[in-house]
């Protein structure tokens, strides 16, 4: 409880925020400075000044002994009184809820104090971080003690290395007494902290904190690096409801949501790329940290939270570093270019204290897992996996994602294909909590352009993914560094400092962002020869392991193609020696080399592994049941590098022909070799056709389960994709269109209804590849196109996405109509034979041509309100004027539609006078 003293009507100096030099939160604290303030150097510690007590002051070489008290003007606050006096009462001095103290060493600790900050902010709890051993500056000792003795509730993060510290003492028996410590024990346990006071019982200070540090049960938390999810969120909780603010009840969730895929259970190799990238983006033992003075300026070894005033890491902050042995001056005026003083950190006696955990803790660190011996590759928050396809990326990517997933409050997954990578990035808003959609006309007295609702959008995800709260973002198989629609570089997205979130980014691309990228090289042979075996890990008897080694040698060392041979031996189960004489047999079509070889270095290389892939589509084609897993996965190509449903894949597969895709490549006498196993792999049709199908696919390794919606779900890997396109013909590509058109879902399929769009339309200089016929191309435009782009315009601020689909199908259209029109008429004008022959056709002609014109008057209307958002009032008004035309002649005056439009008119000559 606070009690008001005559010190609070003590007149206030100007607040810190109000001095020049160094900017301060206004949460934080306005106390007046104070001029009895004990100095810095009797707050100091050294553990060289009196014998081996950590715990003794620095100052002429031997002070008095640590203090137990806060020190302000008047009165003094004990920590051995009963009540707390409140040396201010003003407003701001109290909207601190929560302090966070903690002290220690390394990267992880003051990465978590800050991701605790920021989770309780969000929930509009005002929280304060500091490691005040690390303070020099008198002043800024000032603001600590004011804010501890204002707060509400006192978090102290407890480390083995940093419990003796005498400001972590003194803050745990401060709030111990006041009942309001929430204490978090930081990769350690309590018998390791009390294993500190083994034969020390004279240290009374520490044995209080200890006991108060124990009465806390009910509120003691325990973390470690497998938990700092649930931590955050339990303290989060805890806090609430202590204070009222109403606990958000949230599923309790791993955090993995994003992610697309499973975790591999087969995952072998790659241990040092996965230290690698654990030391670039957490850092390693002894590595240097950022901080922040009370203030809010950046600092040397405290918290810093790397959020610019705008909200979102700025890749122009201020930080300093420093090692982690000393701390730097906190005085005002002087954050840019602390002085370092001559102060290290207290050493524990070991000898003494059978400091058993922390002597675990620093084994942990000195563990050197090829950490610190890595190189140098630029921002260590930005991290980008290089290397061939099929090499292994997005299954280190998916590995350090599962491995790592408690040090982030979330994983995100986003495709990197030039197409669709927008859409991918706006689509993050709906894991963020964020509203993106299109707002209203007006902004301030203005109509905003496209472009900078565009940009709003963006920004706005931007400044939620990259701040305090660590989000780890993966993009895969990124294609280009520019985006393919407006050809801004990727690099508007991610600054140069991503505050505590990660990006790890897998290409092709020999550089990006003009960081040294990790290439990923060959698995070895050991990790080589368990991944061919595949999921049985058969043992073999030497003869047949030669047999291994001459895939092993054939297919390069590709991952892919190393798991593609094991899923066929574990599946088939067949011996090595077999399936290399049936996949030699392959013979491979002069055309198909040729487009292979001209769309990807991997084909052209590896022709070993195209007879690998000729031969699955083979065998899916002989085995009863696997033709129309074959179909799924040569119309299923044609569509975005996305999720799809079984139900999808089976309509789309129901649209083309059943031996329209068939290979004959295989003789004869090869198919008795062909089956010789198949029957063990195809279980009995217990579920749905198309279900068998999909795991059929999943079980060849041609595909792989995911796991973001309920049902049925695959994806084909990139390669097979690439592949189902090159070695068919271009029915799969129409088949797919009608099956999309037949299935379409705009909140499940929008990446595979853009996906048709482009097949059918084309966009830029890419010519359309399926035509449909006139009453398909109006279904497909009614049931997909229109509302794919309001969806994008309206959802997502894609206006210029948005509005070029509509001018595309409007275009589309005429020219379908122009044609439609000229056949009428030929008809009308025909002998009278043919006219009677051709009668029922001219009327479909005449239904689907005054459909036409209709859809035509939508796509303009559409398009006029669109374009109006944007303050494009000429355009819209001469679309409405056309669009008021056709209606006027296919409906006429007084019909509603026709209505709607003059109404639609009339809103915007009133909206652009008003303008």
């Amino acid at each position: 409880p606070h009690r008001e003293t005559r010190a609070s009507r003590t007149p206030a100096l100007p607040s810190p925020a109000s001095r020049g030099g160094a900017e301060f939160r206004s949460e934080d604290t306005d106390a007046p400075t104070s001029a009895s303030r004990t100095p810095p150097s009797e707050r100091g510690y050294d553990s060289r000044s009196q014998g081996t007590d950590p715990r003794r002051r620095s100052s002429d070489g031997g002070g008095p002994a640590p203090r137990v008290s806060f020190s302000f003007p008047v009165p003094r606050v004990s920590l051995t009184r009963g009540a707390v006096a409140s040396p201010m009462s003003n407003g701001k001095l109290r909207s601190c809820d929560v302090y966070i103290g903690f002290h220690g060493q390394g990267a992880p600790l003051a990465r978590f104090c800050r991701w605790l900050k920021a989770e309780l902010e969000l929930q509009g709890i005002a929280a304060f971080t500091a490691d005040r051993a690390r303070y020099s500056g008198a002043h800024s000792h000032e603001i600590a003690d004011r804010i501890i003795c204002s707060a509400a509730f006192g978090i102290v993060v407890v480390t083995t290395s940093g419990f003796l510290n005498p400001f972590v003492l003194e803050e745990i028996r401060f709030f111990a007494q006041k009942r309001n410590l929430v204490p978090i024990l930081f990769d350690t346990r309590a018998s390791d902290i009390a294993g500190l006071f083994d034969g020390k019982p004279e240290d009374k200070e520490g044995m209080e904190a200890f006991e108060g540090l124990m009465r806390c049960h009910e509120l003691k938390l325990e973390t470690d690096e497998s938990s700092w999810r649930r931590c955050v969120s339990t303290a989060v909780t805890v806090l609430q409801s202590k204070l009222g603010r109403g606990t958000i009840a949230e599923k309790e969730s791993e955090g993995t949501e994003g992610l697309p895929f499973p975790r591999n259970r087969h995952f072998i190799g790659r241990e040092k790329e996965l230290a690698e990238i654990e030391g670039m983006c957490f850092g390693c033992a002894g590595e240097v940290e950022d901080v922040e003075c009370p203030g809010g300026s950046t600092m040397l070894n405290c918290v810093s939270s790397g959020v610019s005033d705008g909200g979102f890491a700025d890749e122009d902050s201020d930080r300093v570093r420093t090692s982690s042995g000393r701390f730097g001056s906190l005085e005002l005026h002087k954050c840019k270019r602390p002085v370092l003083e001559a102060s290290v950190d207290p050493a524990i006696d070991l000898s003494a204290a059978k400091g058993i955990g922390l002597l675990k803790q620093r084994s942990k660190l000195r563990k050197s897992r090829f950490r610190c011996n890595s190189k140098d590759h630029g921002n260590g928050n930005v991290v980008c996996i290089n290397g061939i396809s099929g090499i292994g990326k997005t299954e280190l990517a998916l590995e350090f994602a599962y491995r790592y997933s408690q040090r982030y409050k979330m994983v995100l997954w986003i495709g990197g294909e030039a197409r669709y990578l927008r859409q991918n990035i706006l689509n993050l808003s709906g894991y963020l909590g964020l509203d993106i959609s299109a707002e209203a006309e007006r902004e301030h007295g203005r109509i905003r352009s496209f472009e900078e609702q565009e940009l709003d959008a963006f920004q706005r995800v931007k400044r939620e993914l990259f701040r305090d709260v660590p989000y780890l973002l993966i993009i895969d198989n990124l294609e280009s560094e520019r985006d393919w629609w407006e050809g801004k570089d990727l690099q508007d997205f991610i600054p140069r400092n991503t505050g505590a979130s990660h990006v790890v980014v897998t290409t092709r691309l020999p550089h990006f962002m003009n960081l040294e990228p990790i290439h990923l090289p060959q698995l070895s042979f050991h990790d080589a020869m368990v991944l061919i075996k595949g999921k049985k890990k058969k043992d073999y008897p030497p003869e047949e392991l030669e047999v291994l080694k001459k895939f092993d040698e054939q297919l390069g060392r590709v991952s892919f193609g190393l798991w593609l041979v094991g899923s066929l031996l574990s599946e088939l189960m067949i011996d090595p020696g077999i399936l290399l004489e049936a996949v030699e047999r392959v013979s491979l079509n002069e055309n198909m080399i040729v487009f292979c070889s001209g769309d990807d270095n991997l084909w052209q290389n590896n022709l070993f592994l195209i007879k690998v892939l000729v031969f699955c589509f083979a065998l899916m084609d002989q085995v009863k049941g696997g033709s129309l897993a074959l179909r799924m996965i040569t119309v299923g190509s044609w569509l975005a590098p996305s999720p799809m449903s079984s139900t999808l894949l089976a309509a789309m597969a129901s649209k083309l022909p059943t031996k329209a895709n068939s290979i004959q490549l295989l003789s004869e006498s090869l198919k008795a070799a062909l089956l010789c196993g198949t029957h063990c792999f195809l279980q009995p049709q217990a579920r749905k056709a198309e279900v068998e199908s999909a795991h059929l696919l999943v079980k060849l390794g041609l595909a792989r389960k995911t796991t973001q919606r309920p049902g049925c779900w695959i994806q084909f890997h990139p390669i097979v994709q690439l592949f189902g396109k090159i070695s068919g013909s271009l029915a799969p590509a129409s088949a797919a269109v009608s099956g999309v058109i037949r299935t379409g879902n705009m909140s499940i399929y929008s990446d595979h209804m853009w996906a048709s769009a482009f097949l059918l339309f084309g966009f830029k200089s890419e010519p359309p590849v399926v035509q449909l016929k006139p009453v398909d191309l109006v279904l497909f435009i009614k049931k997909i196109a229109l509302p794919l782009a309001v969806q994008a315009f309206m959802a997502f601020s894609r206006c210029g996405s948005a509005l070029e689909l509509l001018k595309v199908c409007t275009n589309i259209l005429e020219d379908a109509e122009k044609s439609v029109a000229s056949r009428i008429q030929d008809l009308k004008q025909g002998s009278l034979c043919w006219k009677k022959k051709l009668r029922t056709d001219n009327h479909v002609d005449e239904f689907v041509w005054h459909e036409m014109a209709l859809l035509k008057a939508t796509l303009l209307e559409t398009r006029a309100k669109l374009l109006v958002r944007g303050g494009l009032f000429d355009s819209g008004e001469e679309l409405c004027r056309t669009c008021i035309s056709i209606r006027t002649v296919m409906l006429g005056h007084d019909h509603a539609q026709t209505l709607a439009a003059q109404e639609t008119l009339a809103k915007v000559v009133r909206y652009r006078s008003k303008i």
